[in-house]
């Protein structure tokens, strides 16, 4: 699949775009499905509970296409430019995959006071993983400072949330959870909580 402009996506086959308007602060995972697994269950489930609104571009095709984040803005479809309209700021779930860094959940995205504010919350819930807040700790590709990045277009900007491979991965099933048959991990329904007792938490 070739990815080059943002408003044909939804007319493929293999994609489609999810939303649902609720709160003015909204989660997105727009390379969810098969891309970088889970993070559309994260942040659909996350939002749901803590009454946010969602945004997610799904991928079902089995050799999915990663595109830059920064293209999501150069054309975007309705769902995405109704979105942006209605939140004012966000999170972003993300995966992504260092051999160093296995077990280190990253917190990128301009607003760095709501970082710190999910960063606390997580720490708590899962003391088996580090939470990176300082940008200068974080690989510079991944910090999600770049102003047409989806996490920074909202009036109050958001958190880029970089999740490891180990906290998505299922180790009881061998695979990636909520994937192709495979059951959900324990970290991952954890995770969720978490996020979404952060975000009520959150003075909106």
């Amino acid at each position: 699949m070739n990815i080059k402009k943002i408003h044909k996506i939804n007319q493929m086959s293999d994609v489609k775009e999810e939303l649902c308007i609720r709160s003015s602060l909204g989660f997105m995972a727009y390379h969810g499905g098969t891309l970088e697994k889970a993070t559309d269950v994260v942040a659909r489930e996350a939002a749901e509970i803590s009454g946010s609104s969602y945004y997610g571009l799904i991928q079902t095709a089995d050799d999915p296409t990663h595109f830059p984040s920064t293209q999501m803005i150069d054309d975007q479809s309705e769902d995405l430019e109704t979105f942006f309209n209605h939140v004012e700021i966000v999170i972003t779930i993300h995966g992504y995959g260092r051999e160093h860094l296995f077990h280190s959940v990253l917190l990128g995205g301009q607003n760095r006071s709501l970082a710190v504010h999910l960063a606390a919350f997580l720490r708590v819930a899962l003391p088996e993983y580090s939470f990176e807040t300082s940008l200068d700790e974080i690989p510079k590709e991944l910090r999600g400072l770049h102003p047409k990045n989806p996490v920074n277009i909202p009036p109050l900007a958001g958190v880029q949330l970089e999740l490891p491979p180990t906290l998505r991965w299922n180790r009881e099933e061998w695979g990636w959870s909520d994937n192709g048959g495979i059951g959900r991990a324990k970290q991952v329904d954890t995770l969720i909580a978490s996020l979404s007792s952060a975000v009520k938490a959150w003075p909106l």
